[in-house]
């Protein structure tokens, strides 16, 4: 299991970032995970930089692999529009994009969208757009034009002109199993994000289920995993930042139809540190961590993004690759 870096574009300026995710990669962690927001998800956080410019300047500063955790190609963009995108970084940074994809959330979707539709349409929506994004990078590979007319998105007739020699794969982000069954019959790989192991698990076997439907063995496909944490000096102030820079993260309900940061910064103030308990890793301990990343590694993840949810990203990024990275068994 490789150990990633998950860059936090809501709590950070993009030039923090840089700074942090080559620190990141001097102290052993793996890649960057970038994430796509309009906005953050409390106005505490602060920052909402656009990822395809933070990826392109992250392939110059790093070398492992880089990629959107995750963007949605469905309401803010056109999947061909995220297809180009993609070709591009690939063709810039050969072997080294993915490209995850998410059925999206109203806090970055609605900002251009006339309508806000249930789970199950935005659902089929993402794998609509999934099917324009895999033909055309087929085509644009072959030198051949492709076309589309489904029931949400039209495409005429195009190619992509700038791709790499080999199309960057494409991964799907889900929590829910019926979703990972179809991530597993139309992607490559499958993303998701830190719960329970018995939860993981469930979701991984109904991705390989979807895979072997489709002809595709499920042991060569990456199982990738964001796991959000906070790790301070002490206990005090491990909890003190999960509940000011996070609390999101402890919010036990669907936050996909919420619209607005200071909406979440309301709810917010309910928030208890009990609700943290099963959700997110609060400790000032580094093997605490270690052992909640050995859960992942047992599993059979492939590749995870820690994001640490307190500012001091240095400190952390030097404590865990010191105290918790060389101890994790992979």
């Amino acid at each position: 299991m490789k150990i990633g870096y998950a860059a936090a574009l809501e709590q950070f300026h993009p030039r923090e970032v840089l700074d942090y995710a080559a620190h990141a990669e001097a102290h052993g962690f793996t890649g960057v995970m970038a994430a796509d927001h309009f906005q953050p998800w409390t106005p505490t956080q602060g920052q909402a930089s656009f990822v395809w410019n933070v990826l392109a300047a992250l392939g110059e500063r790093t070398r492992g692999d880089i990629g959107p955790g995750v963007t949605a190609p469905t309401f803010r963009y056109h999947p061909a529009v995220v297809a180009q995108a993609s070709a591009t970084l690939a063709a810039m940074y050969p072997g080294r994009h993915w490209l995850g994809i998410g059925s999206g959330e109203a806090l970055n979707e609605h900002v251009v969208a006339p309508y806000w539709p249930e789970a199950p349409e935005r659902i089929n929506r993402m794998f609509e757009a999934v099917e324009i994004i895999s033909k055309l990078f087929t085509a644009s590979l072959a030198g051949k034009d492709t076309k589309h007319s489904g029931t949400f998105f039209r495409l005429e007739s195009t190619r992509l002109w700038t791709m790499p020699e080999q199309a960057p794969p494409i991964y799907v982000a889900t929590g829910g199993p019926v979703t990972a069954r179809r991530a597993g019959k139309h992607a490559d790989g499958i993303i998701t994000v830190g719960a329970p192991v018995e939860k993981v698990a469930g979701l991984f076997d109904r991705f390989a289920q979807g895979a072997r439907e489709a002809g595709k063995d499920p042991a060569t496909m990456p199982k990738i995993l964001q796991l959000h944490l906070s790790w301070a000096p002490t206990e005090e102030e491990a909890l003190a930042n999960a509940l000011t820079e996070w609390p999101n993260g402890a919010m036990r309900f669907a936050k996909a139809d919420i619209r607005s940061p200071f909406d979440f910064a309301a709810m917010a103030r309910l928030v208890r540190p009990e609700d943290f308990a099963g959700r997110m890793v609060i400790s000032s301990d580094p093997d605490v961590h270690r052992a909640e990343l050995q859960k992942y590694a047992d599993l059979g993840v492939d590749h995870v993004y820690l994001h640490n949810v307190g500012r001091d990203q240095r400190r952390w990024l030097e404590v865990f690759g010191r105290d918790v990275l060389p101890k994790v068994v992979r």
